[in-house]
């Protein structure tokens, strides 16, 4: 099967050496995230829309056999070929797969024998590499790229749905120690940047790896807008819950304001305890709510009612993207919670603290065609009933945002490590 190319990645590195180093780095990445986590914390699901540990850390591996090993190697024989059915996610054109929400019920292979998987195609992608040559054909070195980042995206679900899991749990156990205490940030006050209108171009620039969704770069005409400095706190969003703002359909979507009563909805996901004494969940265990962290695991519906009460709205994705463009981020770290802004007038926070929603549903570019064959699955067939989020998390793998990526999740998800920021007319 042709595994068709990526736009941009033409300009990335064929090198096999450094495709083979990446690789293996980014596999024990994956495995360094679950070794906190015992047999029964990888198999289990707390909800539909999250996977077992194990599950990910099986699909991510039968992705490299589905798309690198199989179509590379005539004489290729599946480690196992019952995983062709538990671990294919949603490939109509590979075959049947396991539900989505009963990915939990597939107690075998165990987590030990998903280790093993993992180990044998790990040796057989090394084995298959070092007969390529120095520098890899285009088609390997393609497959590779999309891989890795694939599985990038999946170290990322792995913490989502783990910290869903334990927090199902009434003692909340924590997923890894918190890190030392160190003196608590005031929250920034929140400044506003002019953004100068105009046509623009947003969309991949074609330099590196990016998703299928980010192309093709194309012009948009953005107006005359104004954007916060920073994220939205979760004393910020404390002051809206004191205000009533879970009681009040004013501030609402009538699709959210549903989304309020069914679910009894009062603060986001993960607070507990009682307005003046919030306590959160987190990776590290519950704790007090930090006023000055950004707050995090709201729905779109959540997000967009904080807006109007606030005075304010939801970025669109290209005043997202020209505002990033100019904004001031330190390198990326992967942390298990976000951290408050500095105190610079610097714009801040467009990557590594929250994937932060916008008001644009998620949609093709103009222009946006999606490949040929199975891989051809991977975003297009998504775009309908979504929104866009851009940025990335404290959770996402380092080196894997940029200005360009486009996340996207039905409005009333609250799991994915999402936030928002404000932006206003001029």
């Amino acid at each position: 099967m042709n595994v068709p190319v990526t736009p941009g990645t033409r300009d990335l590195s064929t090198n096999r050496d450094h495709a083979l180093a990446r690789f293996l780095g980014i596999r024990a990445q994956t495995e360094a995230l679950s070794e906190p986590l015992s047999p029964e914390d990888q198999t289990a699901q707390s909800m539909p829309d999250c996977s077992p540990t194990k599950w990910h850390r099986a699909h991510t591996t039968w992705f490299f056999e589905e798309f690198l090993l199989g179509p590379q190697l005539a004489d290729y024989r599946s480690f196992n070929p019952d995983y062709q059915f538990h671990f294919n996610s949603y490939y109509e054109a590979v075959g049947p797969r396991q539900p989505r929400p009963h990915r939990g019920l597939i107690t075998r292979p165990s987590a030990r024998q998903v280790g093993e998987y993992r180990k044998a195609v790990d040796r057989s992608v090394t084995d298959f590499l070092k007969t390529q040559p120095a520098e890899l054909p285009q088609q390997v070195a393609d497959v590779m790229e999309l891989g890795i980042n694939h599985e990038q995206q999946h170290q990322e679900l792995l913490l989502m749905d783990i910290k869903h899991l334990l927090s199902r749990n009434r003692t909340h156990p924590a997923y890894a120690a918190a890190p030392e205490q160190s003196e608590p940030r005031q929250s920034k006050p929140m400044n506003w940047h002019d953004i100068t209108g105009g046509i623009t171009s947003i969309g991949h620039s074609g330099d590196g790896f990016g998703f299928d969704n980010e192309f093709p770069r194309h012009q948009v005409l953005v107006p005359d807008c104004q954007i916060a400095d920073r994220l939205v706190t979760a004393g910020d969003f404390a002051d809206f819950i004191t205000d009533g703002g879970y009681r009040d359909a004013q501030w609402w979507l009538s699709d959210g304001w549903a989304w309020v009563q069914n679910n009894d909805a009062k603060a986001p996901l993960y607070w507990h305890g009682d307005p003046g004494n919030w306590q959160l969940f987190t990776l590290h265990g519950s704790g007090p709510l930090d006023p000055a962290a950004p707050v995090v695991h709201v729905n779109y519906y959540e997000a967009d009612a904080y807006a109007h009460w606030a005075g304010a709205r939801l970025p669109t994705e290209a005043e997202w993207e020209v505002a990033a463009a100019s904004s001031s981020n330190a390198a990326e770290t992967l942390a298990l919670h976000p951290a408050p802004a500095d105190d610079s007038g610097d714009l801040q926070q467009f990557s590594g603290a929250v994937w932060q929603w916008t008001s644009s549903p998620y949609t093709a570019y103009p222009g946006f065609r999606p490949a040929a064959g199975a891989v051809g699955e991977y975003n297009g067939k998504f775009m309908v009933d979504q929104q866009v989020l851009r940025g990335g998390a404290c959770i996402t793998a380092p080196g894997h945002s940029r200005d360009s990526y486009r996340n996207f999740y039905p409005a009333a998800a609250q799991w994915p490590f999402a936030g928002l920021r404000l932006a206003r007319d001029a």
